[in-house]
């Protein structure tokens, strides 16, 4: 029978970030979000969680002196940092060119028609994470990854 710890514990990791995504949301807004059962951003980073989970499980099986343990280790500093850095200013950014176009728009600056040629829709603007997210996505992922080899889930 297959079973792959390193993907179960990612694939484990993610759904309870994102549970807890929608959790928070619902706690948050008194509403459910179906963007939030996919989407990014938000508390906690699924990223974070998804790749700490993976990392954590391959330290177990063959411990952190392996060559692939170094690998989950980079890739896992990669994501997180993406996270954190790149993902979190475009997301930044997405907010300021909503705010740009919205004035632009009610101000009547510009043609409407250009505006919408821009972007029928607004951007996107929950796309990256807080260190706080990150670090809690990370929490969770590596919890996730100790419990996973040991329940054989």
């Amino acid at each position: 029978m297959f079973y792959n710890p390193v993907l179960i514990g990612g694939a484990v990791a993610w759904f309870m970030a994102q549970f807890i995504k929608v959790l928070l949301n619902l706690i948050k807004f008194r509403r459910f979000d179906m963007e939030r059962i996919f989407g990014s951003g938000g508390m906690p980073s699924s990223h974070s969680s998804t790749v700490c989970a993976a990392a954590t499980v391959v330290c177990r099986l063959y411990g952190p002196d392996s060559a692939i343990f170094g690998v989950m280790v980079i890739m896992s500093v990669i994501v997180m940092y993406d996270a954190m850095n790149v993902r979190y200013h475009a997301g930044v950014q997405a907010k300021e060119l909503n705010i740009i176009r919205k004035e632009l728009k009610n101000n009547k600056v510009l043609n409407e028609d250009f505006i919408n040629k821009i972007s029928g829709n607004e951007l996107k603007e929950l796309l990256g994470h807080t260190p706080l997210e990150v670090l809690c996505g990370a929490v969770l992922g590596i919890a996730i990854g100790i419990i996973v080899p040991v329940l054989r889930i």
